[in-house]
């Protein structure tokens, strides 16, 4: 069975919205986009390529709509360039209807929950959700997520959109790796208390 794997960057106050980029996402006012760029080194880089190109990539719309409007055109050399065109990519959406226009993307239809568990039971490679925090959460309601993986950066936002807001299901999560970097980020990997199997994708 395949497993589903969050990988997402979050402040200290649990902030994952806009990490990227100034207008990423300025839902709310959020003007903080773009926070996580100074603190990214050799050995983030290092950890976030373990798995390129042994996995396939899940995503929410306005994800899957965000890494569209950059990849396909991003300079070029970027190891993370071709991958993320060539790799298979499922989006779960109630308003998208195909053909997707990112190559090698197909649309997950119907009750996602159902969608979801009925990709992980086929053959294949595991599942890496990138962003998305609110299909994280459905999945994870619905005891759907096998890892996460947190990029942890030491900085306070207060104010964005957070991974696990106020009214998050409880869940209790192990702790299966860590490392930190040059710039204090911590890379921290958790399953779900109850799951088993390997510790991470590499």
């Amino acid at each position: 069975m395949r497993r589903v794997l969050v990988v997402e960057s979050l402040t200290l106050d649990g902030v994952m919205q806009a990490p990227g980029a100034p207008d990423e996402d300025r839902r709310g006012g959020f003007e903080h986009g773009g926070w996580a760029q100074p603190y990214m080194d050799e050995v983030m880089g290092s950890e976030m390529a373990k798995g390129m190109g042994r996995t396939e990539l899940l995503f929410g719309r306005r994800t899957y709509d965000q890494f569209y409007s950059f990849w396909p055109t991003a300079p070029q050399p970027n190891p993370f360039t071709e991958v993320l065109n060539t790799t298979q990519k499922y989006v779960v959406s109630s308003t998208l209807t195909e053909p997707l226009p990112w190559v090698n993307s197909t649309l997950l239809r119907g009750d996602a929950e159902v969608a979801v568990a009925r990709l992980k039971e086929q053959p294949g490679k595991d599942l890496v959700i990138l962003g998305s925090g609110e299909l994280v959460r459905f999945l994870g309601r619905h005891g759907l997520i096998d890892e996460y993986t947190l990029l942890i950066h030491p900085l306070v936002l207060g104010s964005g959109h957070r991974l696990f807001p106020d009214g998050s299901s409880p869940a209790q999560l192990r702790l299966t790796n860590s490392v930190t970097t040059t710039t204090g980020v911590v890379i921290a990997t958790y399953q779900p208390a109850a799951a088993e199997g390997p510790s991470s994708t590499g």
